[in-house]
């Protein structure tokens, strides 16, 4: 959420912001609600004034023995008209942060402008995509034939968009989990949360996804979230908490199930892993001070990046233009990793600085070294989605025959083995 007093004094600013979103809200309009909400805070300042003098009127003539019905009846008359008026107040308030609740962030100011993915901006490329003697083939198509992935079985408990795995893919897709958390809290110092998987509206609030992308995400009769992403408990944990400046940064990992209703994915990516109703993601939450958000930014992208790196696997980072970015997001960068298969670059990882955009939700701050409470600026990356790196360890490690090659880093944690092939599985 951002700063209504520095929408009041950057009108010009914001403006441009948002054009650059492509988003049609202008500072005009916001200052016009923001104008009604204040003559309501000062007419209720006016009518609390006139209540103290009334009281401090009343006192003072019982004290001398007078008579203060007159007063007190006119007190309780001011009472009623003050319930009135900070009903009104409310109702603006509410109007205000209505608005504001979906107003976009700013970018930062070294984020290319553009309005569609063409625009982004390729910032690093690592390895070099593989090489085949023969047509490298789809996930889908490699895991089906394993006998271990099938959507047909997902398909008659849950419907479309599910996935089934078994044996060593199974195996495969918790051996890497497992791979990202030791990398991320052993190398990059992350502490390992296990979150729960349902939230109240206030945390889906806080992180940025309600009421926005309420579409996006799965709701219960009683009022609770799937969680989208570990971003929203993670982000969470220091809502409504004013921190230690030297707590700073606060590093959290959590490896969790995502669920998301994909609600404008129509037609896209209906075969596969890719786009599907549940995944599994470890997810990057870090809390900073504004002086040291960019270079946390920067620490976390590494984080990121450093697992396909040791997997062995191409990829290229993208910074998005002002059109692609996220709606929560002042800066975001992509890691988008090679599919042979697909003859494509797919998104593997988004890591976003949201600058205080959501601390300014959660109230989250910390105790600044002049002792003024400051809001935190917060960041979260995927670091990785592991479904999607399952999918790209099948094929850029896939063989002729179907068999998959198992990364060295990752032979440890799938009992000493170097390939996966087809086996009888239940």
């Amino acid at each position: 959420m951002l700063d209504m007093k520095w929408i009041r004094d950057n009108p010009e600013a914001f403006d441009k912001a948002m054009k650059s979103r492509g988003n049609a809200q202008t500072a005009q309009d916001l200052i016009a609600i923001d104008a009604d909400r204040r003559i309501f805070i000062e007419d209720v300042q006016k009518v609390q004034n006139h209540r103290n003098t009334l009281a401090k009127q009343i006192g003072e003539v019982k004290s001398k023995g007078g008579d203060a019905t007159a007063l007190m009846k006119e007190a309780s008359e001011i009472r009623e008209v003050l319930a009135d008026r900070d009903a009104a107040l409310q109702t603006a308030e509410d109007a205000l942060q209505e608005v504001l609740a979906v107003t976009p962030n700013i970018p930062g100011p070294d984020v290319p402008f553009g309005t569609s993915e063409k625009d982004n901006v390729e910032v690093r490329v690592w390895g070099e995509k593989p090489s085949f003697s023969f047509t490298p083939r789809q996930h889908f198509d490699l895991g089906e034939d394993l006998g271990q992935m099938s959507f047909e079985e997902a398909a008659k408990m849950s419907g479309s968009r599910f996935v089934l795995l078994k044996g060593d893919l199974a195996r495969l897709e918790r051996a890497l989990a497992a791979f990202m958390l030791d990398v991320h809290t052993a190398d990059y110092g992350y502490t390992e949360v296990s979150p729960p998987y349902l939230v109240r509206p206030q945390a889906m609030f806080g992180a940025g996804q309600l009421p926005k992308f309420a579409e996006d995400a799965f709701h219960t009769t009683n009022d609770y979230w799937l969680i989208p992403t570990a971003e929203v408990p993670l982000t969470n944990l220091v809502a409504e908490e004013i921190l230690e400046a030297d707590r700073l940064p606060l590093r959290f990992v959590a490896h969790t199930p995502c669920f998301r209703s994909e609600a404008g994915a129509a037609g896209k990516d209906t075969r596969g892993m890719i786009r599907v109703h549940q995944f599994s993601k470890v997810e990057l939450v870090s809390i900073t001070t504004p002086e040291e958000s960019e270079n946390e930014h920067q620490r976390m992208l590494g984080a990121a990046q450093s697992i396909l790196e040791r997997l062995n696997i191409h990829y290229r980072t993208v910074v998005l233009c002002t059109g692609d970015m996220g709606g929560n997001s002042q800066k975001t960068y992509d890691i988008e990793v090679w599919l042979p298969g697909q003859n494509a670059y797919r998104e593997i990882s988004s890591c976003s600085n949201f600058g205080d955009y959501a601390a300014r939700r959660m109230n989250a701050r910390y105790r600044a070294h002049e002792k003024k409470n400051t809001f935190v600026h917060t960041l979260n990356g995927s670091g990785l989605a592991v479904g999607r790196t399952l999918v790209a360890v099948l094929e850029n490690y896939q063989q002729e025959d179907g068999v998959i090659r198992i990364p060295d880093v990752l032979r440890s944690y799938m009992g000493g083995r170097s390939s996966i092939t087809t086996q009888k599985v239940g």
